[in-house]
């Protein structure tokens, strides 16, 4: 037989099979719940459940800005300054208000002259916000960077805050793992601009975007995850929820509806699946718990002009709301303090120096407080009757209000859903408020990811605008999608009675607006409506159409065309046979298939001459063994006899035809980044990540100069230290380490990575050696004493195996000569006569007689192994002893600030290698120990003699170690008992003496 080789095309299948398998295996999925104030986000990878990814800090949550700090020289071309993000972003806000970046969802895909990119404006005034000169969207110059550098994209801001988010998920997934595809929540407000807004800043950040979900639905999903819904498919009524957010920056109303149904499964079985659909939604952009504060800033600015200090310096309203450094200190309080009067009927704060030097002191109630925001409690009814409409359901039909998002917990908002909802039971706390959204995305995460498999929830979410096409002139303007038809549905096929090329766009209706959205226009359609034309000339003119089919895909709700193709119905000429087309025309179907010939009985009746009869098995056998050779050739032969027999014709018939047609779809809007401003981008994040690194091992080499130059100071005092060092190598020391402290008071604090670790290994070239002979003094006595023993133990070993193969030489010897004197006799003996009633005893009586014969004594045990085999061993262990009554006396020569020559290093070593060679000599020894008992134990069975305790114990199997010693130490007991146990033989023997024989039965 050939050997078969693997060609190169499939070993590099199986490679890729291999390395895709290991991709697969250690790929995690990230849900990002991408909230105003705070990002939170959720990993999955597996072996693990999800779980939430911690800050650096440990916190759950990361507060949503980014902040540059400026360098202490200034600008300086290609360099960055240090970035900061979270709580330590917010730190630096009083100081550095102008480089502060929170909030910047708000305003993701609007351009500046909208309304909510003002209101940030305002709010933030020392911020300095541009429009971007390609996309006209907001962008943000900054101060710690040279001139020449272009504002930050808003895209670019959230970015680094993402990528911030996935370096901690990395470092919570652990080496090995790759932290890339995420699912981000939005609104269900934000519109097509808004979602490219968010999968330009994940692309920009390096991450993949699996889908986006509302945050309404990724609260409904993991309110799925842990529940059993009514199955409709059994008649029962499904529940609906209203999903209830109100976070930060904005507040939205969704009604959910949840069943399960029962649909088809693999072959005959059936499976129970879990739907939650959104079924409409309401929203307020800019109710939360920053319009909340800023109630309670106006306020505070309100009473600081009316104090008489303010006064005194002619302070108004508007100087102050312009003062980066003040509004910053006012939003920071203003937070603090909403969140005490939800749990306290009253609160103050105290700001030194609040503006111009001029100190202030707050005080507030809560009655205050709900009386400022009594037309904020009116928005939210407005949201969730917003919702109900939507939605064709009544707020009577909801089964509960599930509250989400960390502004629901102020007592004026619950008051007001408890007033909505018209009872306190249907408000309920359900899920987790702050943590729901996040693990929803998660789910959602693994659930499209291959790499794992989940409980099967199918959701249904719509665009929440109604959505169509309009013809680029505005003559046709037809509505496609309404504000719930579900993403990623079925296609819609239109209809164009237009055979010269044209143009269309498709709009998204956000109130009275249109927003174009995309633009498709045909390429070919004149050259294709002609080619339809001269190919199928009974085509009618007035009947050729073009039809173009598009949907809403699920991930963003983006236009997508499936089919673009001109159609006609013409008379299609196809070959058919007479008697088909008279079957058809009695409707009797086609029939290709004749009856075969020779089959009937008289084929059975009649044999060739000079055949013989085959008897019925092997007429069996070779009828089932040709059976399909013979119906294959018999049907080819069939077929092709009867093709020329029938005689065929053709006929025309009336069929759709179709030619497809080329077009162009190409997303409108907010410009999109040019390729080179999207590379241009990317490299300067990646610089700005380059130089985030070079700065933290800076930081890492300064701290550990630092700490180096405090803790030889420490050393110099060290008895032990003072004993292992010299008076020389001490002065070094002490001159070498007070010279780097008062550097690095100095010029040392803006030196480079490279001379601090220069200047650190100066202080370590001194203290190692030092430091190795205190270690060296304190292992190596404990390592000589384990060294010792070892030579001990194998040398007493082998000695016992020298021993033991002298005894089975001394008693072979005295066995094969009593052997040869015997012979003789044992010859004649051999021979027995033999008569007509031989063979008629039975088998027990055999056995008595061969037993009854006297048995030889046993020997002692054959030794494991040969005197050649212990060579190694032995010449091992003589050179190690020589070599350590060589070495040690050299070492205990040495004073105690001298450098080693029996290093506890090359002990151990010396300890491996004889511990590696002995049970290498031990694992030879004990595997043919294994085979002699193996093979002892099949003649045991043979001879029909119960198995002993040596063949039950060592009978076909694979030693471990640890069998190996306790072997070992079974032989070695063994040897000193020297008591040879009797043999099965003998037993039996005693046993059947005492039986009555053959003869006086």
């Amino acid at each position: 037989m050939a050997n078969s080789r693997p060609s190169p095309l499939m070993m590099l299948l199986g490679a890729v099979i291999l390395f895709s398998a290991n991709v697969f295996a250690s790929a995690a999925v990230l849900g990002i719940d991408l909230g105003t104030q705070y990002i939170k986000a959720a990993l999955l990878k597996p072996g693990t459940p999800l779980e939430i990814v911690l800050t650096k800090d440990s916190r759950r949550k990361e507060t949503s800005a980014v902040a540059f700090k400026p360098l202490n020289s200034g600008p300086k071309a290609a360099q960055f300054p240090e970035r900061l993000y979270g709580a330590k972003a917010m730190a630096v806000a009083a100081r550095f208000p102008d480089e502060v970046y929170p909030n910047l969802k708000t305003l993701l895909g609007l351009p500046v002259d909208d309304a909510s990119v003002q209101e940030y404006a305002a709010r933030h005034p020392a911020l300095q916000l541009q429009a971007h000169s390609t996309r006209g969207t907001a962008a943000f110059k900054t101060k710690t960077l040279v001139p020449e550098e272009d504002a930050w994209l808003v895209e670019e801001l959230l970015a680094m805050e993402l990528q911030s988010v996935q370096k901690n998920a990395q470092a919570t997934a652990g080496h090995g793992s790759s932290v890339r595809s995420v699912v981000l929540t939005v609104p269900s407000f934000y519109t097509v601009e808004e979602k490219r807004a968010v999968h330009l800043a994940a692309e920009l950040a390096g991450l993949k975007v699996l889908s986006l979900i509302s945050d309404g639905m990724a609260v409904g999903l993991n309110y799925a995850t842990s529940r059993q819904f009514p199955n409709i498919n059994a008649g029962e009524k499904p529940e609906y929820h209203l999903i209830f957010d109100m976070g930060a920056g904005c507040t939205t109303a969704s009604v959910l509806r949840f069943q399960s149904r029962t649909v088809k499964d693999v072959g005959k079985y059936n499976k129970t699946v879990q739907e939650v659909q959104v079924l409409g939604s309401g929203w307020d952009r800019t109710l939360g718990g920053d319009s909340l504060n800023y109630l309670i800033m106006d306020d505070m600015v309100s009473q600081f002009v009316e104090t008489q200090a303010a006064k005194g310096i002619s302070a108004t309203a508007q100087g102050v709301r312009s003062h980066g450094r003040t509004m910053a200190m006012l939003a920071k309080e203003a937070e603090r303090l909403r969140h005490v009067l939800s749990a306290s009927q009253n609160t103050q704060a105290s700001f030194q120096g609040l503006y111009e030097d001029v100190d202030f002191k707050y005080m507030v109630t809560r009655d205050d407080f709900e009386t400022m925001s009594e037309a904020h409690a009116k928005r939210i009814e407005a949201v969730i009757n917003d919702a109900i409409k939507m939605s064709g359901i009544e707020l009577s039909d909801m089964t509960s209000i599930i509250l989400h998002g960390g502004a629901t917990r102020t007592p004026f908002v619950q008051k007001a859903l408890e007033k909505a909802a018209g009872s306190a039971d249907k408000v309920q706390s359900t899920v987790n408020s702050d943590e729901a959204a996040v693990f929803g995305a998660g789910f959602r995460a693994a659930e499209l990811s291959p790499s794992f498999r989940v409980k099967e929830i199918r959701i249904f979410e719509g665009p929440m605008y109604a959505a169509g096409l309009k013809r680029a002139n505005g003559e046709k303007r037809q509505r496609l999608w309404t504000a719930i038809s579900p993403l990623g549905g079925v296609a819609k096929e239109i209809t164009f009675n237009d055979h010269d090329d044209f143009a269309l766009s498709f709009y998204q209706q956000v109130g009275d607006d249109d927003r174009d959205i995309a633009s498709l226009s045909t390429k070919n359609l004149t050259a294709t409506v002609a080619a339809i034309k001269e190919k199928y000339p009974s085509c009618v003119e007035s009947e050729i159409v073009f039809k173009l089919g598009v949907k809403l895909l699920g991930e963003n709700g983006e236009i997508q065309v499936v089919r673009a193709a001109v159609e006609c119905e013409a008379e299609v000429t196809v070959k058919e046979r007479i008697v088909d087309g008279v079957k058809n025309l009695f409707g009797f179907g086609k029939k290709d298939q004749k009856p075969l010939k020779g089959n009937g009985k008289n084929a059975d009746s009649k044999k060739p001459e000079g055949s013989e009869e085959v008897p019925k098995e092997e007429a069996k056998s070779s009828a089932s063994s040709s059976s399909s050779t013979t119906d294959s050739s018999t049907a080819s032969s069939s077929s092709e006899s009867a093709a020329p027999s029938e005689e065929v014709r053709e006929v025309k018939q009336k069929q759709t035809v179709s030619i497809p047609v080329e077009v162009v779809l190409e997303k409108t809007g907010a410009p999109t980044l040019t390729k080179s401003e999207l590379v241009k981008a990317k490299d300067r994040l990646k610089a700005f990540a380059a130089s985030d690194k070079a700065k933290a091992q800076r930081a890492e080499a300064l701290s550990q100069l630092e700490a180096y130059t405090y803790n030889v100071r420490d050393l110099l005092d060290g008895d032990s230290f003072i004993d292992a060092s010299t008076e020389k190598e001490r002065a070094d020391l002490a001159k070498q380490s007070s010279e780097i402290g008062d550097w690095l008071s100095g010029d040392g604090a803006d030196a480079t990575t490279e001379i601090l670790k220069a200047k650190l290994k100066i202080l370590q070239d001194v203290v190692v050696p030092v430091q190795t002979r205190i270690e060296e003094a304190e292992k190596r006595p404990g390592r000589i004493t384990a060294l010792k023993d070892s030579i001990k133990r194998i040398s007493e070993y082998l000695d016992s195996i020298h021993k033991q193969i002298a005894e089975y030489e001394e008693w072979e010897a005295t066995a094969s000569s009593a052997s040869a004197s015997g012979s003789s006799t044992t010859s004649a003996s051999a021979e027995t006569p033999t008569g007509e009633f031989d063979g008629l005893e039975d088998d027990d009586a055999k056995d008595t007689k061969n037993d009854n014969k006297p048995e030889e004594q046993p020997g002692p045990i054959p030794p494991l192994f040969k005197k050649e085999e212990l060579k190694d061993l032995e010449t091992l262990v003589k050179t190690t002893s020589e070599w350590l009554s060589e070495m040690q006396p050299q070492q205990e020569k040495l004073p105690s600030n001298a450098n080693p020559v029996l290093l506890v290093k090359d002990i151990s070593e010396k300890i491996q290698k004889l511990d590696k060679v002995s049970m290498d000599l031990a694992l030879k020894g004990a595997k043919g120990f294994g085979g002699k008992a193996k093979k002892a134990a099949q003649n045991l069975k043979k001879g029909k003699s119960k198995k002993g305790e040596g063949a039950e114990d060592f009978k076909g199997q694979r030693f471990t170690e640890e069998q190996l010693e306790e072997m070992l130490e079974k032989i070695k007991a063994m040897e000193k008992e020297k008591k040879p146990e009797k043999t099965e033989k003998t037993e039996k023997a005693k046993e059947s003496s005492e039986k009555p024989g053959h003869d006086e039965l």
